[in-house]
């Protein structure tokens, strides 16, 4: 019986997303995208992600899966079927544009100087790709963000800078809360720098 709820409920709401994304349909999914996933069957890993610079996006149980260049629903599909081997039938996916690259100014305000684009992604109250002047640090860009949400994992945010020369991805750990080894607040963002705020794991 809960079976068959369940299919109802899951249809239902399939024909409303259907209905709402007909205009977000034939849009290809950019670098800087944020996107709003909805999965129906566990609520818990609904959320807002961000496209990164290599067209990429990162999600719990799946792990990284190619978004550029897809459609709101081929993206669903994919990440359905990535998820699909923790749960007993691929699960209901529903994704949307929650803002497009890119979003608004750091600050609301077009900086005067020199600019740069850098990416703030995972647990922070606006993610998505910024106009930041240079000079800008990483504790400065967090602020402008809206800061950390409640979930965040404060002792273990990220500051991904790819190598000018070989392409490699460098992660370096910052400490919001300011002990402890690693990158300080006052580290200068860098041209197509990504800031990860990851979610706190239990007991953090």
């Amino acid at each position: 019986m809960r079976t068959v709820i369940g299919s109802l409920i899951a249809l239902v709401i399939a024909m409303f997303a259907a209905t709402g994304s007909s205009a977000q349909g034939s849009y290809q999914i950019q670098p800087g995208d944020a996107l709003q996933v909805e999965v129906l069957e566990d609520p818990t890993l609904n959320r807002t992600v961000l496209v990164l610079p290599d067209g990429s996006i990162n999600f719990p149980l799946a792990g990284s899966l190619r978004a550029a260049g897809q459609s709101t629903n081929g993206l669903s599909s994919s990440l359905s079927s990535a998820l699909s081997r923790n749960f007993n039938t691929p699960p209901t996916v529903f994704i949307s544009i929650a803002s497009l690259a890119p979003p608004p100014l750091l600050g609301g305000l077009a900086p005067t100087g020199p600019t740069i684009e850098v990416f703030i992604m995972g647990e922070v109250t606006i993610p998505g790709k910024y106009l930041a002047s240079e000079g800008t640090t990483i504790l400065q860009v967090l602020a402008q963000a809206g800061g950390l949400t409640n979930f965040a994992a404060r002792k273990r945010i990220e500051l991904r800078r790819a190598d000018t020369k070989t392409g490699v991805m460098n992660r370096y750990t910052y400490n919001y809360k300011g002990s402890g080894g690693g990158i300080q607040g006052n580290t200068i963002l860098k041209p197509g720098d990504v800031v990860v705020v990851p979610a706190r794991r239990l007991f953090e």
